[in-house]
């Protein structure tokens, strides 16, 4: 669909206009000099780097570095390019915002959720770890995974698989607890797995106008094997959406050492997978389909 070129200046010129007026509204410095590098040339080079299979800040920053300098001459050192990147995590977050009115995202009746596990090191490091000491903590997984250390990600799409929102928790949080937060303002229909079963939950959405539905228990006297294989088919959306969070944007792994980088780093993995929906709703493609959207 795109060359590299061109794939830049797309991602460039959706990001550039409504950064710059949310910049306006909320100066993000009080004084000293700009950066030698826009702000939205910042969040052009993490998304378009993201997406092409650089995570870490240092490897995106290598990549412009070594391919695109003579298309960003003011790119700072490193360090200087990370920490501009980290201060416009809230940026990040309202960018994406925007992004949710303009796809009119929000307007749906369907949604699901799920979670998927975040370690921050290996189990047998984890007693020895200092890593995000008194923030993470120890929690299983259905996958491979067993135990581990780390965060949960609790994931909200819509029917479209547009990502409307992500939280963060330690692991051993019960993703029950994470739904409420997620679903503000929210009504229609709520489907999540068997994991989100509670009355009380149940209750709680539907003074919202939200109705939570899940597979159900064989212990469960309304269980019925067809209507669990048509709420599990229903919910292959989300199980989709994560696989390509992880998949395009490794966001399973926490790289960052505090709470500030993971936090960036999580907005713009969220930003950079509903800027490639929007650009695929441009161009009239399937809203999920990646695979070839730079040519080769």
């Amino acid at each position: 669909m795109f060359d590299i070129e061109e794939f830049i200046i797309a991602v460039y010129l959706s990001v550039a206009e409504p950064l710059e007026t949310l910049l306006a509204q909320h100066p993000p410095r009080s004084r000293g000099f700009a950066p030698s590098l826009s702000d939205s040339e910042v969040v052009t080079l993490e998304i378009v780097g993201e997406f092409l299979g650089y995570h870490s800040d240092s490897d995106i920053w290598r990549y412009f570095r070594r391919h695109w300098h003579s298309w960003f001459p003011q790119l700072p050192c490193r360090t200087t390019f990370a920490r501009q990147a980290a201060n416009l995590w809230h940026y990040k977050k309202l960018l994406h915002q925007r992004l949710l009115e303009i796809l009119d995202a929000r307007n749906s009746l369907l949604y699901r959720i799920d979670g998927f596990p975040m370690p921050v090191c290996g189990f047998k490091r984890a007693p020895q770890s200092r890593l995000f000491q008194g923030i993470a903590d120890f929690g299983s997984s259905a996958t491979k995974l067993g135990t581990f250390y780390g965060f949960r990600g609790h994931l909200l799409v819509n029917e479209q698989g547009i990502v409307l929102g992500l939280s963060v928790t330690a692991a051993n949080v019960d993703e029950r607890d994470a739904v409420a937060e997620l679903v503000i303002g929210l009504d229609g229909l709520l489907l999540g797995d068997k994991g989100y079963i509670r009355a009380e939950l149940s209750e709680q959405l539907a003074n919202q106008n939200l109705t939570l539905l899940t597979p159900k228990r064989r212990d469960m006297k309304d269980y019925s094997p067809e209507a669990n294989r048509i709420v599990s088919r229903g919910r292959q959306m989300v199980e989709t959406v994560i696989g390509h969070l992880c998949h395009w944007f490794d966001i399973e792994t926490v790289l960052a050492r505090d709470l500030w980088h993971l936090t960036s780093r999580l907005a713009r993995k969220v930003l950079a997978h509903t800027l490639m929906v929007y650009l695929n709703r441009l161009n009239g493609r399937p809203a999920l389909h990646f695979a070839d959207m730079i040519s080769q």
